[in-house]
């Protein structure tokens, strides 16, 4: 793990998505977190110790589905699947398929193994997956504000992790998606779907992965937009949390009461016509009960032995 030390910063964007908004003081203790997200060896590791099975795994409850087709009720996982043809980019169906047998295993369905991945993030957890995790290893998950301290390694309003260019230099600094998604990858970072988690470069806190390859689950609800500044200097919000759960659910699906968590940091799957969300102040809704395979996490400590 990394000692972060904490401080004040400016957190969200008013330049890009409207939840990011509004730009807002807020201070965050210390705490340690983990160099990289969690891999495949080290969830092959707890699985092995504990037996979990993860969420992908078990087939949904019908109850918490009530529009769902009963012969689509069964235990699987959201894949990445390029469509043939040019899509509508308003509708993300056309590219995601929700696949049975597929899991952190098995991670582009059944026929597929993570054999050569060890060092690959894992993906396809869902919040809960990720939260039973960090609990057998004696971490937590971070908040909103800890991850995106974290991400912008005490470059405080600068754009990436990094600076205030993409591919400073012509480098590729993250794992994203270079081409017209979803159709067209062009693999210029040399990477088609997860990379190893120390690929490219970390920030200048030592961390990893932190931009790009998978999204990673915080502790937050999920709110449409940030508090604005506190009115007073003096009054700066200390580790602030995000909003309620029942402000979290969907309004776009008002029959499903699942509530969802931020996740942040973009993936693989972001690119510059579709998904500009490989920045430290992004952020987007994950309904607790998704696994993708561009979700994955990382831990942290607060108060460290």
């Amino acid at each position: 793990m990394v000692r972060i030390p904490g401080g004040t910063f400016r957190m969200g964007s008013d330049q890009h998505y409207p939840e990011e908004a509004p730009v807002h003081r807020v201070t965050v203790d210390e705490y340690w977190m983990d160099r990289t997200p969690v891999t495949n060896r080290q969830f092959k590791e707890f699985v092995r110790a504990t037996g979990h099975v993860t969420t992908a795994e078990i087939a949904p409850d019908p109850k918490d589905y009530p529009d769902a087709p009963p012969h689509m009720l069964y235990a699987g996982s959201l894949v990445f699947t390029p469509p043939a043809r040019a899509v509508d980019l308003r509708h993300w169906g056309e590219w995601w398929n929700f696949m049975k047998g597929a899991d952190w295993r098995h991670p582009g369905g059944p026929r597929t193994n993570i054999n050569v991945l060890d060092n690959h993030p894992v993906v396809h957890v869902s919040f809960a997956d990720a939260l039973a995790y960090a609990t057998w290893a004696g971490k937590d998950l971070p908040t909103e504000t800890e991850w995106e301290f974290a991400a912008r390694g005490g470059l405080d309003g600068a754009e990436y992790s990094w600076g205030d260019e993409l591919t400073p230099g012509g480098k590729h600094m993250a794992n994203t998606w270079q081409g017209n998604f979803p159709r067209q990858n062009l693999v210029e970072d040399g990477y088609e779907r997860t990379s190893p988690v120390t690929a490219f470069p970390a920030n200048r806190y030592g961390l990893f992965d932190m931009i790009g390859n998978v999204w990673e689950w915080t502790t937050d609800w999920y709110s449409a937009k940030h508090q604005s500044d506190a009115p007073k200097a003096c009054c700066v919000p200390e580790n602030p949390r995000g909003g309620s759960e029942e402000g979290s659910y969907d309004p776009n699906q008002p029959l499903i009461n699942i509530p969802r968590k931020v996740v942040k940091g973009g993936s693989y799957l972001c690119a510059p016509n579709y998904c500009r969300r490989y920045r430290p102040a992004a952020r987007q809704a994950e309904a607790i009960d998704t696994s993708t395979g561009h979700l994955g996490f990382r831990c942290v400590v607060r108060q460290p032995d």
